[in-house]
This record gives C-alpha cells, sequence and structure tokens, in this order.
C-alpha cells in the first residue's frame, strides 16, 4: 500500500464472467486480455506484466463495436479469432490468479491499463480502461469487483 493507502498491488484472478483469460504466460510473464475495451471503438487488449508483477506492455487492437450496442455499455467485440491469436502468442499459458501493478499507457492517444482512483469517503478503486466495465476494491484478492 502506498502511504494515502492507495493499493500498489492487487490481484487479478480468471472467471467465467468479465475475466476469461488471466495468468501466466510461458515466458514467465502475468497477463490478462479482454476484447470488451471500449470508448468510442471497441478493443482487444492484452496487458502484460514482467514476472515480479511490474508493468510491461499492452498490446491493442481496434476492432469494430458490435452494432446496437447502447454506448457506455460492454460487451465482447465478437473479435475471437483476434483472441485466440493473442492467446498463442503467449505460448503455454496457465489460467491462474496473478498479482500485479495497477497501471495506465496510452495507446493512440486512448489510456489502457488499470488506473486507481478514491471516492470522496477515501475508498480506493482500481479500474479498467477504456471502458471502465471492472472496478476491483479492497482486499485486491480478485474477487471484490463491480461492472
Amino acid at each position: 500500500m502506498a502511504a494515502d493507502g492507495a493499493p500498489t498491488r492487487f490481484t487479478i484472478a480468471p472467471d467465467d464472467y468479465h475475466v476469461p483469460y488471466a495468468g501466466t504466460a510461458e515466458d514467465g510473464r502475468k497477463f490478462f486480455l479482454s476484447q470488451e475495451l471500449f470508448d468510442e471503438d471497441s478493443y482487444v487488449g492484452l496487458f502484460l506484466w514482467h514476472p515480479d508483477g511490474t508493468f510491461d506492455e499492452v498490446c491493442v487492437d481496434a476492432v469494430a463495436r458490435p452494432d446496437g450496442l447502447p454506448p457506455g455499455q460492454a460487451a465482447p467485440a465478437g473479435a475471437d479469432d483476434l483472441v485466440q491469436a493473442r492467446l498463442a502468442q503467449l505460448g503455454d499459458y496457465a489460467l491462474e490468479d496473478i498479482e500485479v501493478e495497477p497501471f495506465i499507457a496510452s495507446v493512440d492517444g486512448v489510456d489502457f491499463g488499470w488506473r486507481v482512483g478514491q471516492y470522496d469517503d477515501g475508498e480506493h478503486f482500481i479500474n479498467i480502461e477504456p471502458g471502465n466495465f471492472i472496478a476491483y476494491y479492497a482486499p485486491w484478492d480478485g474477487f471484490d469487483y463491480d461492472t
């Protein structure tokens, strides 16, 4: 924890809801892969951390936003082939809980990553960007998130 109580690490746990792909790649890097990232466009984003959980890189592909999807709503982009190609880049990977640091990286003027914020009452949260469709809370164990 930072001096102000903000989390410096949090856990991402794979599940059957919004976190189908989180774990460790063959090269030891930690990863999170999503096709639900969005602003005006939709994205497939592969977030990578070094084996020690420090930020490494983010790989982003813009894809068509599903027709009829209301603004501000997350949904799979329907880019299954791209998701499978990104997973193949990871080599022999394991889906498992990962403990990583939050980060924000700008790609073509769009922020991608995990942003730490704070409510007026002092409670911290970590939102995924873009789209803000996952928000983690203390105890930062990967199970306490809202959508």
